[in-house]
């Protein structure tokens, strides 16, 4: 004899219904609570024709929510600790990345981290299964490779050494920031032959090469693999109301009422809100206030909207990625065609492609001051640019962190750092990236952080 207690559904909602006794002589209580919900599919359901494409769009998903689909995603996470916004929030996980002084327990940080992870585990499930029932097209195949390819680049750029890419059956080893990048590297690389002369995907193949490339030091390389991007190209991830999952998270963090998250005019070397408003950092005065109200007149991003698509690659970033190379010639002419090249995208940014913001300008000014004559004040207008055109894509931590690791600037340079700005009250610490989170120590083959530098 067992006992049972259910609820019913009524136009009220769930409410409990007596509970009843219900003799099971001779029943088995398992197979007789083991029905199949139709609305459920099970990982063998994937292994077929039918499967095959949606699992390969619901890992594309997976990545979409995690890399831009959260109030705490990877663009927001980023930002966060670098210098394109703050948190104006009472929460320490939102906080404290924002002070650079991290730890293995904020939440919003944990959450980012799993997500990461399990687009990159999914996609490495899905690759398999598509190859078998859904070979053609064959950029399909090259695209899941390309993102899982970013996927691994993404953990290299934020995070400090040591994060184990784990399978679902098998605990990973700690690696290396280079070696996180290498396996990135190869992911991308498996995705050149399957993307073929695809326009949609074969761009995006080499963007994400080239920006592996870059963080390994190899500037020459990665200007070769953009060779032949249009600078009109964009890969981007798209959204919209239909479910919250959907939504832009990057919308959700900076740009409702009481925002978790908001805007400085100039946090560390780069002013972002700019008067007159710079096309690239767009954005308006509010009345709004934060989360905790001590943050009052909030500025709004008018980068996104709600159901607003976010760039992940694009042709603005392969030019960028090509003048990088050039100024690592260190000459005056390469200063001057770096110079140049900067104008160009100013000058062809009505022509790029890009939507234009409403009640905005269309155009950049043409950079006027004189053409830099040392290398590092040359080396400070392109990444000036970079933080301008890449606004809010998830670049921006890893510039900051190559800019100490491939040019020799010191981290206290470079990230905001001194007092924390109004209304905070201390001084910013020393975090360069995030810490792997504590769960990661159920890998009895993980110790925590090889390198917490940049």
């Amino acid at each position: 004899m067992s006992t049972f207690s259910f609820r019913k559904k009524t136009r009220w909602g769930w409410l409990p219904v007596a509970a009843a006794a219900v003799t099971l002589a001779g029943c088995n209580l398992n197979s007789a609570l083991d029905i199949t919900d139709p609305d459920v599919l099970n990982v063998a359901d994937y292994n077929s024709p039918a499967g095959a494409n949606p699992v390969r769009l619901g890992v594309l998903q997976d990545f979409t929510q995690a890399f831009s689909g959260t109030q705490d995603g990877i663009v927001v996470m980023t930002g966060n600790m670098a210098d394109e916004i703050y948190s104006t929030d009472t929460f320490d996980d939102r906080l404290f990345p924002n002070h650079r002084r991290t730890n293995e327990q904020l939440a919003a940080v944990v959450g980012a981290y799993r997500a990461l992870h399990r687009a990159r585990v999914g996609i490495s499930r899905a690759i398999p299964i598509v190859r078998e029932f859904a070979p053609t097209p064959t950029a399909n195949l090259g695209e899941l490779y390309a993102i899982r390819g970013f996927s691994e680049n993404f953990f290299a750029e934020i995070y400090c050494s040591g994060v184990p890419f784990s399978s679902e059956s098998e605990a990973g080893e700690p690696l290396t920031t280079t070696q996180m990048l290498t396996t990135a590297l190869s992911s991308l690389d498996s995705a050149v032959s399957l993307a073929g002369t695809d326009t949609r995907i074969r761009p995006l193949v080499q963007i994400g090469r080239a920006r592996v490339l870059l963080n390994l030091n190899r500037p020459a390389d990665a200007a070769a693999a953009v060779a032949g991007v249009p600078t009109n190209y964009r890969y981007q991830t798209f959204h919209s109301q239909a479910t919250g999952r959907q939504e832009n998270g990057i919308w959700n963090a900076l740009s409702v009422t009481a925002p978790r998250y908001s805007m400085y005019a100039q946090e560390a070397n780069v002013q972002f809100l700019r008067d007159p408003v710079d096309a690239r950092v767009p954005w308006r005065a509010t009345n709004r206030v934060g989360v905790s109200s001590v943050h009052r007149t909030l500025p709004d991003q008018l980068k996104y909207g709600r159901a607003g698509a976010v760039t992940l690659a694009d042709g603005i970033e392969a030019r960028l990625i090509e003048l990088e190379a050039r100024l690592r010639g260190a000459t005056q002419a390469d200063r001057q065609a770096v110079y140049d090249g900067l104008n160009a995208l100013r000058a062809g940014y009505a022509s790029l492609g890009l939507p234009p913001v409403p009640g905005l300008p269309t155009s950049i000014p043409a950079l006027t001051a004189p053409v830099p004559t040392a290398q590092a004040a040359a080396v400070d207008l392109l990444f000036e640019e970079r933080a301008l055109w890449l606004w809010l894509t998830g670049h921006r931590l890893g510039d900051l962190r190559r800019l100490v690791r491939q040019y020799g600037r010191s981290t206290e340079s470079v990230f905001p750092t001194g007092a924390l700005r109004a209304p905070f009250a201390g001084s910013y610490g020393t975090d360069v990236n995030f810490i792997i989170p504590a769960e990661e120590r159920n890998n009895t083959k993980f110790n925590g952080c090889i390198d917490r530098n940049a």
